[in-house]
């Protein structure tokens, strides 16, 4: 039987899976599981000027990780970054991105870049 606390270990080892193949990439984990008032992010990204706002899914195949991503959770993350911008040097005018990160039965990681624009 899957636990609570099983599935929410799982989650922590995907999400750091997840940052470990970021920081291979070059970029810099600004934030794990951050919380604001709109919601939480799973993982926070720097590169260079772009921030990377990561929602995270693992699940028996990538396939099936991605289809679990929700528009409702999709507007709670753009809520979230648009309170974390709101400190950043730019504000609302940050450059930012939306990424899904799913991480499959095996730990593999794939990054869909720019996933909420094809939502």
């Amino acid at each position: 039987m899957i636990t609570a606390q099983t599935r929410y270990h799982a989650g922590l080892a995907a999400e750091q899976n997840v940052a470990r193949d970021y920081e291979r990439r070059g970029r810099q984990i600004a934030s794990h599981r951050w919380r604001g008032a709109g919601g939480e992010v799973d993982l926070i990204v720097r590169d260079g000027d772009t921030l990377i706002f990561v929602e995270v899914k693992k699940s028996a195949s990538h396939a099936r990780a991605a289809s679990r991503v929700s528009r409702r959770q999709m507007n709670r993350i753009y809520a979230a970054a648009s309170e974390y911008i709101g400190d950043e040097p730019l504000g609302q005018l940050t450059d930012v991105r939306f990424d899904v990160a799913t991480v499959d039965q095996f730990g593999a990681v794939q990054i869909i870049e720019n996933a909420f624009m094809a939502a």
